[in-house]
């Protein structure tokens, strides 16, 4: 397929604006559900035991990572025949809106932990496979010049969104003496309002994307043939992956790091409940917080990425997050745990936006959805590893501090595989 080389000059400010603002919409999923409320609620008050709840949401984490990283490719190579990416994000964003919507009907009760994993990892499932088309269209929209600055704008976008819908939680939904809507404390209605919350967040927020963002043209021919077009491309990669090695270095190092930082905040806000015994309140606060901090660092090192490049980079920020986060380990006081968290995520939003800026810039144009497959693929090929080492860590040392402590080496061993990676031109 040739390159869509007016799209770029196509993309005017509002569409670059909106398409950041899909990050926007989309990160109240992550920060609400997956980090810093549902997930603490979800092992604090469904699950019989805290220690067990966190077993299980580990495994629901890897069942839906394994899930992405089997689809993703394939869905990629299709999207790259069939040209278009925004139908595949509209199917992926109303799955992901219907399955956090579900998440309000877990009760705090160990008979609906069954209905609290299936929908969180479909929900799971589909926020991370529409994440794939929407990020092969940076390239498309970007100057070349910009790519790292367009990715961490959207990065930060998105950090801003999550931290303004954790802050409707809590001051709207779960702070208030006297919940709103007639919302039943006793029965928790008023965290789990925060699943539809997210759920509608994401629904009319994502509307800016779908009204002003262009797209691909339609591809000639029929669906059925994008798809066997589609497949034979990918399996022709796949047999011809050592012509992309320098690809390959990067996918490796970036299935490796990306393994930890998935886990750090699939467990942040269960550690933080767990270990410092931060209650439902303060577990939102602190995500406000280090929302804040980075969104600060997604914005800033944006800068920085077009002006030193992606890699060094993503460098910088697992070194940040390994100092830091081993720092995290050994102090016990609440009070040192905030004051150390707190830049951890100067560095948590630069190694995301970074690592999608490189893929952009690496990525082939003709193969690009099939390239951000792959990409996906790396993200989650190992996904099930790093939640699973950390509930076998919990549970074996009987210890959340044992189980984060595999985070680290993570971002060790994928900083030494990303060295010899070349960005493209060096």
């Amino acid at each position: 397929m040739a390159d869509n080389a007016g799209s770029t000059a196509a993309a005017r400010p509002r569409a670059l604006f909106a398409w950041c603002l899909y990050d926007w919409a989309n990160s109240g999923f992550p920060t609400v559900i997956s980090t810093f409320v549902f997930s603490a609620y979800f092992t604090k008050a469904v699950a019989a035991t805290e220690v067990e709840g966190t077993a299980y949401w580990g495994w629901a984490a890897s069942a839906s990572g394994l899930a992405i990283a089997l689809a993703s490719p394939v869905l990629g190579a299709v999207a790259d025949r069939t040209g278009r990416r925004k139908p595949w994000i509209v199917v992926f964003s109303v799955l992901c809106i219907a399955a956090t919507a579900v998440l309000w009907f877990t009760r705090p009760d160990p008979a609906y932990v069954a209905l609290g994993l299936v929908a969180f990892t479909v929900a799971n499932f589909a926020f991370e496979t529409g994440g794939v088309f929407y990020n092969a269209m940076l390239p498309d929209l970007a100057p070349p010049s910009m790519i790292g600055r367009i990715s961490g704008w959207g990065w930060g976008l998105g950090y801003m969104g999550g931290l303004t819908c954790l802050a409707i939680a809590l001051f709207g939904l779960v702070q208030p003496e006297q919940p709103p809507f007639g919302l039943d404390k006793a029965d928790a209605e008023h965290v789990r309002a925060t699943a539809l919350l997210v759920a509608g967040w994401f629904a009319v927020f994502i509307l800016p994307f779908l009204v002003l963002t262009p797209d691909r043209p339609r591809a000639p021919g029929d669906f059925a043939a994008a798809v066997r077009d589609g497949l034979a491309t990918l399996w022709g990669t796949l047999r011809r992956i050592r012509s992309h090695a320098n690809i390959l270095r990067y996918l490796v190092a970036h299935m490796v790091y990306t393994d930890g930082l998935n886990t750090l905040f699939a467990f942040g806000g269960i550690y933080a409940a767990g270990t410092f015994g931060m209650s439902f309140e303060e577990l939102i606060l602190f995500g406000i917080a280090l929302n804040v901090t980075a969104g600060a660092g997604a914005a800033a090192f944006a800068w920085i990425d077009d002006a030193i490049g992606p890699r060094r980079t993503i460098l910088i920020a697992l070194a940040g997050l390994t100092i830091l986060g081993f720092v995290l380990l050994i102090v016990e006081a609440k009070l040192w745990f905030w004051v150390f968290a707190l830049p951890l995520g100067l560095f948590m939003g630069p190694a995301q936006s970074a690592s999608r800026s490189l893929m952009a810039r690496l990525a082939p144009a003709h193969l690009r959805a099939e390239m951000f497959g792959l990409y996906a693929l790396s993200g989650k090929a190992t996904a099930f590893v790093g939640p699973a080492l950390l509930g076998w860590a919990t549970l074996a040392f009987d210890s959340q501090r044992a189980g984060m402590a595999t985070v680290l080496v993570f971002f060790l061993a994928g900083a030494v595989l990303l060295l010899p990676v070349r960005e493209r031109g060096v």
